[in-house]
């Protein structure tokens, strides 16, 4: 299980009545002109070491406020902090704190099943069909989960098909190498209506040197996919294992690795999206229903959902607040996707344009006094999407102060402990600020940026962000540790 440290939150009073009454509640934005307008002369030099200019970044530094403070507290640093900026990642801030506003941390998908004849003696005489919800984490161990309730209710043979029906979104048809001509990462994996397993198979190689060889193990069991069960050892240093494993994923039936794998390397997980996309839930279903003892005369294909069909089982997903934390901590974009085009699934079928219209509407009556982000399909995975510093931290503020603020803060990674941010251990051991941030990051080519809460060495919280639009943005992750560390060290409180 996951553990989190709760930040927990400032007295909201009349922040909270407002919420909890239906009435407006806007974040402050920082008071213009009571900032540092410079950086600090060692931020400076780290973004030149790193050949970034200045006029490349943008930050805010302010602290964290409760909504009934009536003076609001100058920013402690802002540079070019109005500008628009592509944040990357970090745009999944607006995602799911939207999410959670409008939705709730206790919100649930309903992964449904239905039957359109009669079940005598464990036999269904029709159809059966897995209705999809937009449930952004349905993985092998919940749908194998399903699959055994639905068993466990007395239905084991299907003298019909089963029928998977992803309707709850409209989608446009969409190219996986389209963004970066890398269709086979993870993160480039398409939204669905249904999604299974993140439509990605996972490797496993686990060394043994007494057979000289590295076993390999997949899930989830796709119909009719087969993969090299073992791989050549070989006693090169761990470098680059995976283009030393000579993958070949492009038969949709047959995984090959030809290579050798490194035993340096000890045992390694591999993600890879699968190459078929369109037959994933269909092949991975019929496997898993075949492999729990079901049986099935006809075949699992796409469909809809007729309005004479039964009820017979319901699965909800986990709560968003657990959803929250994979999509922030672990930055997985489909599942930001996912959450995204739920937003608007619950007016009708879930589509981008009524995602977008819907947060900008909760942006406009939360935070009007912010310029409005540029939308795209809310991961942050886009060249088009933009917002500014200062509309972040206003956005953070806004959560700091608001019934779903656990659940937002608790999502965050902790800087140099876990999630994406994890590896500030690593580059800096001795580092004030492990433990005393939540952070999420972004990376994209040209784009590097970090955005959360921030505990200072004196006590005061604050919000923190800062974007890098260059070239050279991947260089400049020293200068944001850099950045992070200075904010920590603050003053002490007089």
């Amino acid at each position: 299980m996951r553990k989190f440290i709760s930040f927990g939150w400032p007295d909201a009073g009349w922040a909270l009545f407002c919420v909890f009454y239906g009435l407006s509640v806007h974040a402050k934005p920082p008071a213009p002109g009571t900032a540092k307008d410079s950086l600090p002369t060692s931020i400076s030099m780290a973004f030149k070491q790193a050949n970034v200019p200045l006029n490349a970044l943008s930050v805010i530094v302010v602290p964290v406020q409760s909504a009934s403070d009536v003076v609001q507290a100058p920013a402690r640093l802002s540079h070019r902090a109005n500008v628009d900026m592509n944040p990357a990642s970090v745009m999944k801030l607006i995602t799911t704190s939207a999410g959670l506003s409008m939705l709730g941390p206790d919100f649930t998908w309903r992964n449904r099943v239905f039957i359109d004849g009669p079940v005598k003696d464990g036999v269904l005489y029709g159809n059966l069909y897995v209705k999809g919800s937009g449930d952004p984490k349905l993985v092998v161990e919940r749908m194998q989960s399903l699959i055994d309730e639905v068993l466990q209710k007395g239905l084991r043979d299907i003298r019909g098909d089963i029928i998977l029906d992803g309707s709850v979104f409209e989608l446009p048809a969409r190219n996986p190498a389209s963004f970066d001509d890398e269709p086979l990462r993870p993160y480039n994996v398409a939204p669905q209506g249904l999604l299974l397993n993140f439509n990605a198979m996972l490797f496993k190689f686990t060394p043994d040197t007494t057979r000289g060889e590295a076993r390999i193990d997949s899930e989830p069991p796709l119909r009719n996919v087969q993969w090299s069960t073992s791989v050549p050892l070989s006693h090169v240093p761990c470098q680059d294992w995976r283009s030393q494993l000579k993958a070949d994923f492009s038969n949709a039936d047959h995984v090959r690795f030809t290579g050798a794998y490194p035993s340096a390397c000890g045992e390694q997980k591999w993600p890879v999206a699968y190459v078929q996309p369109h037959t994933f839930a269909s092949r991975m279903v019929q496997a898993l229903w075949l492999q729990a003892g079901g049986q099935l005369s006809g075949q699992v294909r796409d469909g809809l959902t007729p309005q004479r069909a039964s009820l017979w089982h319901e699965a909800p997903s986990l709560p968003l607040s657990e959803i929250v934390a994979d999509i922030n901590k672990f930055s997985n974009n489909v599942m930001a996707q996912q959450l995204f085009l739920t937003l608007s699934s619950q007016q009708g079928r879930g589509n981008f344009e009524a995602s977008r219209a819907s947060v900008l509407q909760w942006w406009r009556h939360n935070l009007s006094d912010q310029k409005l982000p540029i939308l795209e399909n809310g991961s942050g995975l886009s060249r088009e999407e933009r917002s500014s510093a200062q509309a972040l931290a206003a956005l953070l503020q806004l959560g700091a102060n608001s019934p779903y603020a656990n659940a937002l803060q608790n999502s965050l990674s902790i800087a140099g402990v876990d999630g994406t941010v994890s590896r500030l251990r690593d580059r800096l051991p001795n580092s004030a600020a492990i433990g005393r941030a939540r952070l999420k990051s972004g990376s994209l080519r040209d784009v590097a940026s970090l955005a959360g809460y921030v505990d200072g060495l004196s006590g005061q919280r604050y919000v923190f962000v800062v974007i890098v639009n260059h070239p050279n943005a991947n260089a400049a992750r020293p200068a944001l540790d850099k950045l992070l560390e200075w904010t920590v060290a603050d003053q002490k409180k007089s």
